[in-house]
């Protein structure tokens, strides 16, 4: 995995930048964390903690998120994402959610990602068990070469 390497921001949010293309956010089991590293592209990491200095995105990316929490949706989406998606410039860069869950979660099996997806108006475009499989590696590499082609052809 190429992390990419975050520069301090100049402005008075001590904000961290990046322009990765792949950002993610991971609990401290790195579940998450585990799967995106062998995608083995550049990515960003959402910060864990509210005192670490909050990521901002510099450029269109694609968001990998876990869902937690219980019923109805209530807490599914992590709060340091809510955090991160709260940043304007964070929501307008925004392109596409890849989703990692728990199919022991049954209707809220990656529902953060449903959830991100359907408020920000950006397709859902995969999701993953836990840390994923060789198979999911392989259809999010795939999938993400053949989305970034897309839109920057509509783009032109």
């Amino acid at each position: 995995m190429e992390v990419s390497p975050p520069v301090r921001a100049s402005d008075e949010t001590d904000a961290v930048r990046t322009d990765s293309q792949l950002i993610y956010f991971s609990s401290t089991s790195e579940n998450t964390g585990r799967f995106v590293v062998k995608l083995g592209r550049e990515v960003a990491r959402i910060p864990l903690y509210a005192k670490d200095a909050p990521l901002l995105a510099t450029r269109p990316f694609v968001l990998v998120v876990p869902t937690y929490g219980g019923t109805g949706g209530e807490g599914s989406v992590p709060k340091q994402v809510i955090r991160f998606l709260n940043n304007p410039q964070n929501r307008q860069l925004l392109r596409g959610v890849i989703g990692a869950g728990n199919t022991n979660f049954g209707d809220n099996y990656c529902l953060a990602a449903d959830i991100i997806a359907a408020k920000c108006q950006v397709p859902h475009l995969y999701r993953f068990e836990l840390m994923g499989t060789p198979e999911d590696v392989t259809r999010v590499n795939q999938g993400l070469d053949t989305f970034w082609t897309r839109l920057s052809q509509t783009q032109k």
